[in-house]
């Protein structure tokens, strides 16, 4: 056991490291690393965020696409820079959650090599059906895959994407026996749903939201636990009969394990105050990002039971990468 004066002179030494992280940060440029190529829905966030961290901080940011292995490239970057405040991860449930979970050997730990900053808000998927199809709900839909097992296939904008565990989930929550097509992107996999190529898909709000207002596709039901804002008639899959599903694709930001607390805090506390900024929470919402405030303890609890989540869905599911 330490002696009472060494413990409070490293007491004292700790303290006072973390005011001088506080006082010195940010003293260069900073980079948010966006592991997915530009005019994405995480690129859209990182530029907004980036423009209003810019003013707040009084420093310049720089937003950095990085796009490769379904955002395993670009979060490895961030995972092997130094902690010290100035290289800045938009991470997402596929960095995160589902391809730790997928991937036999990934080239990071996601839980250690890491701290978490703030969970910037969830988005929710929705099952779409082309707009021929017959089925008007989720309960008739289910009830025509059960009579002809392994003749419906979905769409998704990739394997290991948000879009295609949704589609796996499903499978194990109603029972049905369902094939994924996985697509090079979201915009190929919904234009196959309107066109009758394939039956059915689960997309993001974001992306389905003008083919849903335009007719070209139905909405039958939200992957959320909740429903969406963006589509407050739509049932989640849950009400719709398909209890306990709960799937929502998310954002996040991230910093390199290491990073002073104080620094983490006070990125954490700056970007609450963009968020809440009128113009940021017209933006968000637009993209179907719904946001509750939240501190980085609590955004690493939600990331381990997310993990655990994934792990299990892959594991259940038998998906292979």
């Amino acid at each position: 056991m330490l002696p009472r004066r060494t413990l409070l002179l490293l007491t004292l030494a700790t303290a006072a490291t973390t005011a001088a992280a506080q006082d010195t940060w940010p003293s260069k440029p900073i980079r948010i690393v966006v592991p997915f190529a530009a005019g994405g829905t995480s690129d859209i966030i990182a530029r907004t965020l980036g423009d209003k961290l810019q003013t707040a901080l009084k420093q310049t940011v720089i937003v950095d696409n990085k796009a490769g292995a379904g955002g395993v490239i670009g979060a490895d970057s961030v995972a092997k820079a130094p902690g010290d405040g100035h290289t800045i991860l938009l991470g997402t449930i596929a960095t995160h959650a589902i391809n730790p979970a997928l991937q036999p050997k990934m080239p990071y730990n996601a839980a250690k090599d890491f701290a978490p900053v703030i969970l910037l808000g969830s988005i929710s998927n929705v099952l779409l059906v082309g707009s021929e199809q017959p089925a008007k709900n989720v309960k008739d839909l289910i009830a025509a895959m059960k009579a002809k097992p392994g003749s419906f296939a979905f769409a998704s904008a990739g394997q290991g994407t948000s879009q295609h565990l949704s589609g796996e989930t499903f499978k194990l929550l109603a029972g049905v026996d369902i094939t994924h097509v996985p697509y090079k992107g979201s915009a190929p996999a919904i234009q196959d749903v309107i066109g009758g190529q394939v039956p059915m898909s689960f997309e993001t709000i974001t992306v389905a939201m003008p083919h849903i207002q335009g007719g070209k596709v139905r909405a039958l039901a939200v992957t959320s636990a909740k429903r969406s804002r963006a589509l407050p008639d739509v049932p989640t899959l849950a009400e719709a009969g398909v209890p306990g599903f709960d799937v929502a694709s998310w954002q996040a930001i991230y910093v390199p394990a290491g990073t002073p607390p104080a620094v983490v805090q006070r990125l954490n506390a700056e970007i609450e105050k963009i968020i809440a900024m009128p113009d940021v929470k017209a933006k968000m919402e637009g993209l179907g990002l719904e946001h509750q405030p939240n501190t980085p303890e609590q955004f690493a609890a939600f990331g381990r039971s997310e993990l655990a989540k994934w792990a299990k869905v892959v594991k259940d599911g038998n998906v292979q990468p």
